[in-house]
């Protein structure tokens, strides 16, 4: 068994959602358009700089030659790796990676064990392996790219074979920089913008950022060339100084050409694969006078989970239930069976409630009827939790978001556009309320905020809750609260604001049925689910819906 199918990579196998269909092909498309306008854009920027700039050191320029359609064809195909690498390693979400002795570990047990199931440290060798492979790409194609543009000027080409060497290894190195670079910034996630602007407004927002950073790995590699000077230069002799800064000149333009392509590609790259596509039939047709909602309800709950298929698909899902575009789908939400509405609510709550159960499951200390280890009682609660497994739910933060605000906006919209009542019927306000105040609830622990109930407030009836048993989520709580300030709080303050303004948004649409249920004692009849909810208990998540009811959630 070869080491790409043992580990199972395939550029289109975490983007297409695994299936076939029309809206399967979606991605590979919007592929072959990022490969088309790639090379127009990039030819471009290689003509521009040739006569512009590079002509002035170079003999005979404008004539053409067998040696300068090889280096246009070099440099062609090695963006051409460049952006089929960036596709390759690209992905909706952050992916956990192994280090390199898991790899060198996993590559010992193949040898004398047999492959079984893909496990989770198999997916975590694969996404290593293809970052190994993209900041190898990056050096070679640097290598090639920066020898094809500079490598006609009379500095380099007068050298020789050592010249081309030199260059050779100067384009490697700051390729492999640069890849590295890519990779701590982790600019191969896909970041879905807030506003959907077209594809040329995106472009030209994203020129000025790539001109910028291609002027600093041009200043980069010109400086690590001045510093070289009493290394390879004669000081004494005034011509090779010259030469030697004509050189640094003409290095610099080809790094600034080399790297202004690839932060285009990757800005492209970012518009085209993150740009909003439509899952319905077009309006007025048999198809949208039937079911227009069967399209991306069949790409969510048959794509692969957490495929940038699926991404785009719940994008367009809350597109539709936030805004007033297209009312005519959003209305279909509402029919009369209530099939699709169960179904629509029942795909936005899934990644809400694997969130909430990933978190619940890693917050979660020892209970005391069981044993704990020595090494354990010596240790602070906060150094039992693994801060690396708590990061790891907020992975999918940008799918939550759109979930959460996807059911939150049908909720509080079904108020006024659900004329058979739908919503109540089929029970999905309580789950809805349920799984947004559960979320919230495991979110604020782990920012350290306790969630006990007061033993002194008195229910509508008069009567006074019980104290709950938080025990282990005060302890949890006090240790979580030594993150404040780190990225993981960061990124917790920003899911809690965003469960937060949807539980809000229905709070503020149901205002008068919520406050006279509050009043008669019945709030959790409609709104909390009847079994365990995913976090906390119902009498909790009954006192936090009150304090929404009176405003006092900060």
């Amino acid at each position: 068994m070869s080491i790409s199918a043992a580990v199972g990579i395939s550029p289109f196998e975490d983007k297409d959602g695994g299936g076939g269909g029309f809206h399967a092909a979606i991605v590979k498309h919007r592929f072959l358009s990022f490969l088309i306008w790639q090379f127009l854009q990039s030819t471009f920027v290689y003509f521009l700089s040739k006569t512009l700039v590079l002509s002035g050191f170079t003999r005979n320029p404008f004539s053409p030659s067998l040696a300068s359609l090889f280096a246009f064809f070099s440099f062609h195909l090695s963006l051409l790796s460049f952006s089929v690498a960036i596709f390759f390693i690209s992905s909706p979400y952050p992916l956990p990676f192994a280090s390199p002795f898991e790899i060198i570990l996993w590559y010992i047990r193949i040898i004398f064990v047999p492959l079984g199931k893909p496990t989770s440290s198999r997916s975590r060798i694969r996404v290593s392996l293809s970052f190994m492979m993209f900041v190898s790409f990056c050096a070679i194609a640097g290598a090639v790219v920066i020898s094809s543009l500079c490598w006609a000027c009379g500095c380099f080409h007068g050298a020789g074979s050592l010249g081309l060497r030199r260059l050779g290894l100067r384009g490697f190195l700051i390729g492999l920089v640069y890849g590295l670079h890519y990779l701590y910034k982790q600019k191969w996630v896909l970041r879905f913008p807030i506003v959907q602007r077209p594809p040329f407004f995106s472009m030209k927002m994203g020129l000025p950022l790539s001109a910028a950073q291609a002027a600093k790995f041009a200043a980069f590699g010109f400086l690590s060339g001045v510093l070289a000077i009493p290394f390879l230069v004669d000081l004494t002799s005034a011509s090779s100084v010259g030469k030697f800064f004509i050189e640094q000149f003409v290095f610099s333009t080809g790094c600034f050409v080399v790297i202004l392509c690839w932060e285009l590609s990757h800005c492209l790259h970012q518009v085209l694969h993150t740009k909003r596509f439509i899952f319905a039939p077009q309006k007025g047709s048999a198809a949208a006078e039937m079911n227009p909602s069967e399209p991306f309800l069949a790409t969510l709950e048959e794509s692969k989970p957490k495929s940038l298929l699926q991404y785009l698909a719940y994008l367009d899902l809350c597109m539709v239930c936030e805004n007033n575009v297209d009312t005519w789908r959003r209305a279909a939400f509402f029919e009369e069976t209530g099939e699709t509405y169960k179904r629509v609510m029942a795909v936005s709550l899934r990644p809400l409630e694997q969130f909430t159960q990933k978190l619940a499951e890693d917050l979660e200390f020892p209970t005391t009827d069981k044993p704990i280890a020595l090494s354990d009682q010596l240790t602070s609660p906060v150094d039992r939790l693994d801060l690396s497994k708590l990061n790891e739910p907020f992975f999918d933060s940008q799918l939550c978001a759109w979930c959460a605000r996807i059911v939150a906006s049908l909720t509080s919209r079904s108020r006024k556009e659900d004329r058979y009542g739908v919503a109540q019927i089929t029970g999905s306000n309580a789950a809805v309320t349920s799984t947004l105040l559960s979320c919230l609830l495991a979110v604020e622990i782990l920012m350290g905020k306790k969630t006990s109930i007061q033993s002194t407030h008195l229910g509508p009836a008069g009567i006074q809750w019980a104290t709950v048993n938080t025990g282990r989520r005060d302890s949890t709580a006090s240790a979580m609260g030594k993150i404040r300030g780190s990225p993981l709080y960061a990124k917790a303050y920003a899911m809690a604001d965003i469960l937060k303004t949807s539980i809000y948004s229905i709070v503020y649409a149901f205002h008068d049925e919520m406050a006279n249920a509050a009043k008669a004692g019945a709030l959790e009849k409609d709104w909390i689910i009847t079994g365990k909810p995913l976090y906390g208990s119902r009498e909790l998540l009954v006192y936090k819906l009150g304090l929404f009811l009176d405003s006092q959630v900060s």
